[in-house]
């Protein structure tokens, strides 16, 4: 039976995640900052689940965390890092600690973990790595430059380790989720101070997540089930996107990347030696 580790439980992906898995039958690790928040999951199957209190910027946490997984289950077959959140700011708004915090958590968290698991998966030649980006992995939009940057690091991390730990017979995939109904746009939005020249750009986004929150199309349950469809593959994706409006939203923005390569080929080849 394979053991699943999933971080940021409490609510939304995480918590929709961590409830598929077990029900599925697998052993599964799950945590969050606030372990009593997901104390009902743990005891839907308790001989299967190990619930721990886990903040994924505190590096002994992280390693005390790994290693009560693997002395419970012997082994961590699919690594999620979910836990995360989001920040609304146009660049000059940007307060610095509060990058710096959210870097913490959204990448350099899930690079800590990455780091503590891939020992016995290199030793098993076997395992899954899950890091979840988001379709603003691929685009970013005004307000969202900051969390964008997160995720454009955590992307460009997940291709390089692929490469290097395909030949342990390790997959590593990014899901690029669009609108879901999580409380991402609410009560996990973290907000800048607003300078009133951004107000048509950034200021209008603050709108948008005002109307959307609760109202999102997508639904973390069925996207739960795609998760975990892609992570048993057998040739897994590289990536996976999720919701319709992702999925238009990167073709646009691929066939407007194509077409910028194709009207300005010609100059970029002439500056080879």
């Amino acid at each position: 039976m394979s053991t699943w580790f999933i971080t940021g439980c409490s609510t939304g992906f995480g918590r929709a995640l961590a409830k598929a898995v077990i029900d599925r039958g697998f052993n599964a690790v799950i945590s969050a900052r606030n372990v009593e928040a997901i104390a009902d999951l743990a005891a839907s199957a308790p001989d299967r689940t190990l619930a721990l209190a886990l903040d994924v910027t505190d590096h002994a946490k992280v390693v005390s965390a790994v290693q009560a997984a693997q002395e419970r289950f012997g082994s961590i077959d699919v690594l999620i890092n979910n836990a995360g959140y989001g920040y609304r700011s146009a660049v000059e708004e940007g307060e610095r600690e509060t990058v710096e915090t959210m870097f913490a958590t959204n990448f350099y968290g899930p690079v800590d973990l990455i780091q503590q698991v891939l020992p016995g998966m290199r030793e098993r030649h076997s395992g899954v790595i899950v890091n979840m980006s988001s379709i603003a992995g691929r685009m970013s939009s005004p307000g969202s430059g900051f969390y964008s940057a997160t995720k454009f690091a955590l992307e460009g991390l997940s291709d390089a380790l692929r490469q290097e730990t395909a030949q342990h017979g390790i997959h590593v995939i990014l899901v690029e989720p669009g609108p879901f109904r999580t409380d991402f746009a609410g009560r996990s939005m973290k907000r800048a101070a607003a300078i009133s020249a951004y107000t048509s750009t950034v200021g209008e986004r603050h709108k948008e997540d005002s109307r959307i929150d609760g109202n999102q199309p997508g639904d973390p349950a069925k996207a739960a089930e795609a998760i975990i469809a892609v992570a048993t593959a057998a040739k897994p994706p590289r990536r996976l996107l999720l919701g319709n409006r992702a999925i238009d939203r990167c073709k646009e923005e691929l066939a407007n990347q194509a077409a910028d390569i194709a009207a300005w080929e010609a100059l970029g080849r002439r500056t080879d030696f």
